[in-house]
């Protein structure tokens, strides 16, 4: 049985960056970007609001505060809501994953009032569906006093308890977030989830965090590798450098032990001090050469241990680029091939669906932006003033305030077809096209009657 997951985070001023991320306005690195077209927009925005960050604004405007929102207040709680991986997995393949999301809508709804979750996002580009729901905290409790202000309450004007005032404080409290655990896990225990472990000291670490320790771990190994590079270098120079001294010294200990046998037989002979003197330097240069040899030694040995930690890093990043490969490789075949399941159902389920993918195709040919094409696919009427683009003819036709519909073709029932003021959108094109070139012939007769010929 795996566990819930439900984290809560404050956040402060317009909170762009996070609604770039959840809007894919901007590319994250572990999602796929083959199935981001499969993320849904759980919550549709008022009339005249486009993004994330306009909603929250909207909802401070509408919400009839009386106080002025301060610069670094909290305006808005970032929600995820999720579960284990597999569990997740188990739910989409089970078919359940619409359930899940209106329940998790309904919780949402029933915890904080649907008007403040000001938007909701499925993810399901990502390793395991979750959605991101914002919250605006507004709230109608009353504000709790502090001390000196209790003592000082009659001079306090009277003031409405049921006022709205912003206050994430009040939300995120330490006993209504064990609540929110709590009731969520109630809420989620049909799907086989339960409540994590109360009072475990497990963390929870948001994405832009997660990012920015794999990438100082990435810069961390790249540095260390860099340097034991550096090392390596350095060290054969040292080497090679200590080998030349051996060779001077060994050449320097050859005429020295010469010029020594030679000082001896002419000591024995004068017995100067000079000869003790040369006995005193050749024993200081053994000295040297013996310590030379044994930095010489030390090095090889420090050579061949950096060689080895070098190479079993080295074994152990590959290692691991390779299992992470096969386990993305994994993953990846097992969503497609999730993913023509599912396709093929709603094929088999939704006799339009077909018509429906064909039709989109169409009104994106025809001119249609992506609103209209939405309006037109639920085959509601649409009234337009533009251009309509014919592949049969190649040409725009302008058009004034038509009416624009997709209804059932009336031959085929388990047809599509594009009406223009209740014609087949073909038949219009022709008949556009006929009144075009009759209006083009009158034109050159009259021209040609008036260059007649002249006398």
């Amino acid at each position: 049985m795996g566990y819930v997951v439900f984290h809560m985070q404050k956040t402060r001023g317009t909170d762009s960056g996070t609604s770039a991320h959840i809007e894919r306005k901007v590319k994250p690195s572990n999602a796929d970007e083959e199935r981001t077209h499969l993320n849904r927009r759980l919550i549709e925005y008022p009339d005249g609001i486009h993004t994330r960050t306009q909603a929250i604004q909207h909802r401070l405007e509408t919400a009839g505060l009386t106080r002025k929102v301060g610069k670094n207040q909290v305006r808005a709680i970032r929600i995820m809501l999720s579960g284990s991986p597999d569990d997740m997995q188990r739910i989409v393949r089970e078919g359940r994953l619409d359930e899940w999301c209106t329940d998790n809508m309904k919780y949402l709804a029933a915890t904080f009032g649907r008007e403040n979750i000001v938007s909701a996002d499925l993810h399901l580009d990502e390793t395991s569906p979750h959605i991101h729901a914002t919250l605006v905290p507004i709230v109608t409790t009353k504000r709790k006093r502090k001390k000196q202000e209790e003592r000082a309450v009659k001079r306090y004007r009277t003031k409405s308890v049921s006022r709205s005032r912003l206050c994430a404080d009040d939300v995120m409290s330490r006993i209504k977030l064990k609540e929110y655990q709590d009731t969520y896990a109630a809420a989620m225990a049909k799907y086989g989830l339960q409540r994590g472990i109360d009072g475990s000291e497990a963390r929870h670490v948001d994405t832009q965090q997660f990012y920015r320790e794999m990438k100082a771990m990435t810069d961390t190994l790249k540095a260390d590798v860099t340097e034991l590079q550096k090392q390596k270098e350095t060290t054969r120079e040292e080497l090679n450098r200590a080998k030349k001294e051996i060779q001077t010294e060994r050449l320097k200990g050859a005429t020295t032990a010469a010029a020594t046998n030679i000082a001896e037989s002419v000591g024995a002979i004068f017995g100067s001090n000079r000869v003790k003197t040369l006995e005193r330097e050749n024993i200081v240069l053994h000295r040297e050469v013996v310590t030379h040899e044994e930095t010489i030694e030390a090095l090889q040995a420090k050579i061949l241990t950096m060689q080895a930690e070098h190479s079993r890093e080295l074994t152990a990043i590959q290692a691991q680029h390779t299992t992470e490969t096969a386990n993305l490789t994994k993953q990846h075949k097992k969503e497609m091939s999730l993913l023509k399941a599912v396709i093929s159902k709603a094929v088999n389920w939704f006799p339009y669906f077909r018509e429906m993918i064909r039709m989109e195709n169409v009104c994106r040919t025809v001119g249609f932006d992506d609103e209209q094409t939405a309006i037109l696919i639920k085959g509601q009427p649409l009234e337009y003033s533009g251009e309509l683009y014919s592949e049969e003819h190649n040409c725009k036709f302008p058009v004034e305030r038509v009416t624009v519909q997709i209804t059932p073709a009336p031959t085929d029932k388990r047809e599509l077809q594009l009406n223009i003021d209740k014609v087949p959108f073909k038949e219009w094109c022709r008949e556009k096209f006929e009144k075009l070139r009759e209006a083009f012939c009158q034109s050159v007769q009259r021209q040609q009657k008036c260059n007649g010929p002249k006398f």
